[in-house]
């Protein structure tokens, strides 16, 4: 049989696309979150965060499974499987007709991609050899990564106000078919060597909902009361599986995380950097779509047209980076980006009822994504670098699994500062004053969010090591 010579640039391209489309749908619905909550019934913010939690809590709650799924049955088909799934779920959320709906169908989307996106992570890995190449090939990923999260919300703009927010999800059908079809035909099909296809069920199960007990948990407590006995026991449950996930991946035989993993390279230090800062990054996604909308009058596009300078300064960002990480490393970005993304946040935090776009969210909005675009770039680097090719697919789940993880609770923590920062304004000044009471949570989570990349900044300095770069060829079969 003749194998088909792929270059690596066409496989590259193909893996982006479906990654931005991945990404997108973590923020794309963000601007439509208003039309949402009036065609459905959504009850309240609160509940209304469940439409993005759903997503990234499935998302990062099966990532690790997903990535060892593509490790030990071929990256190449759970990466297929996975883009049919998504693309059916996405009909799927397009067709909710009630808030169970949209919130189950949301979850199952991020269950695919959960599977789809350490596969393509790997696929990567295994391609781009270690060195330059596979550090510029990251910048792209990275700034994929990156600039779709801002891309979604300019795209959901369009899509809420021309069309329908049900186009928010129908969009990734044939997005999601032509993916398909082109990794069909010219992705290579990879494995990891190893002598067993057995997975870790007791440990996904396990981690899964211990994550979702504790997310839930975190966002019902503002309404139920920190120390009240449901939020107290559903904690404890929370931890308890975790704990129980801990101990089953130091004795299992087939971990579905093996603890040694950490012990490579910066994938403990990376990781642990990451989840902050993803954590302020979708706060500043969320609140400020919200602000710009229900406070500044923003129409969908008109909120959507306001993102757009984030994917073009992460994009310049990401194509000075790809050179920049190969003179002086990833660590100095990985401790610098951090302090604009903290800087920004203070910023804005500093929204106000009567406030302006271009004085009060704009210069914050553009200091965000320069460091957005140095911190996704470096740590991508940073958690990958030094990986053996049997645990690419591991160490993508994981990558990934941070980034959701620290998405899911960040957003679930500040939602819940916000809603409490209302709900103290309005015991203070009445029922009046609802908008100004919506800007003073804004601005308590905001406020808090800024933190959250100090100790990405601190985390990269203290613990992030700058490592020899092998650059000897993988045997790759294209």
């Amino acid at each position: 049989m003749v194998r088909r010579v792929v270059h690596k640039n066409v496989v590259l391209l193909i893996i982006a696309v479906a990654q931005f489309m991945v990404v997108l749908d973590t923020t794309i619905v963000n601007v439509a979150l208003p039309s949402i909550s009036r065609g459905l019934g959504y009850s309240s913010e609160s509940s209304l965060q469940w439409i993005v939690t759903a997503y990234t809590l499935a998302f990062g709650g099966f990532l690790l499974l997903g990535g060892r799924a593509a490790d030990l049955y071929g990256r190449k088909k759970i990466f297929l499987y996975a883009v049919t799934a998504f693309t059916i779920m996405s009909l799927l959320c397009g067709l909710a007709q009630d808030p169970l709906m949209m919130n189950a169908t949301r979850a199952a989307q991020g269950l695919a991609a959960a599977f789809m996106s350490p596969a393509a992570l790997s696929i990567i890995i295994t391609t781009f050899k270690e060195g330059k190449e596979r550090a510029k090939a990251l910048s792209i990923w990275g700034a994929v990564a990156a600039g779709g999260a801002a891309a979604g919300m300019l795209i959901g703009g369009i899509l809420t106000e021309y069309l329908d927010w049900r186009w928010n999800f129908f969009v990734n059908v044939p997005v999601g078919m032509a993916v398909y079809f082109a990794a069909h035909h010219y992705v290579p099909e990879s494995k990891a060597d190893l002598d067993h296809k057995k997975l870790d069920l007791p440990g996904a199960v396990s981690v899964t909902a211990g994550l979702i007990a504790l997310v839930y948990a975190i966002t019902e407590a503002p309404n139920k009361g920190w120390v009240d006995g449901s939020t107290l026991g559903l904690g404890g449950f929370a931890i308890t599986l975790l704990a129980f996930f801990i101990w089953n991946e130091s004795r299992s035989k087939h971990a579905l995380m093996p603890l040694s993993i950490f012990k490579i390279g910066n994938v403990a230090a990376a990781n642990i950097a990451q989840l902050p800062m993803i954590a302020a990054m979708f706060s500043m996604f969320f609140f400020i779509t919200l602000y710009v909308q229900t406070v500044l009058g923003y129409s969908p596009i008109q909120t959507g047209l306001s993102f757009l300078p984030v994917p073009f300064v992460i994009g310049i960002i990401s194509a000075v980076m790809s050179h920049v990480v190969g003179k002086i490393g990833y660590k100095k970005p990985l401790v610098v980006g951090p302090l604009l993304v903290a800087g920004a946040l203070f910023f804005l935090s500093h929204i106000s009822v009567d406030g302006n776009y271009w004085t009060d969210v704009f210069p914050g909005m553009i200091l965000m994504a320069m460091g957005m675009g140095m911190v996704f770039i470096s740590v991508t680097i940073a958690a990958t670098s030094g990986v053996p090719h049997r645990e690419s697919g591991l160490a993508s789940g994981i990558l990934n699994t941070s980034q959701q993880i620290g998405g899911a609770l960040g957003l679930a923590i500040l939602s819940g500062i916000s809603a409490s920062g209302v709900k103290s304004y309005l015991a203070e000044n009445g029922p009046q004053a609802v908008t100004a009471a919506r800007v003073n949570g804004f601005q308590d989570a905001l406020l808090v969010a800024c933190f959250f990349p100090l100790i990405t900044s601190l985390v990269a300095f203290l613990f992030v090591k700058m490592y020899h770069i092998d650059e000897t060829e993988p045997i790759i079969p294209v």
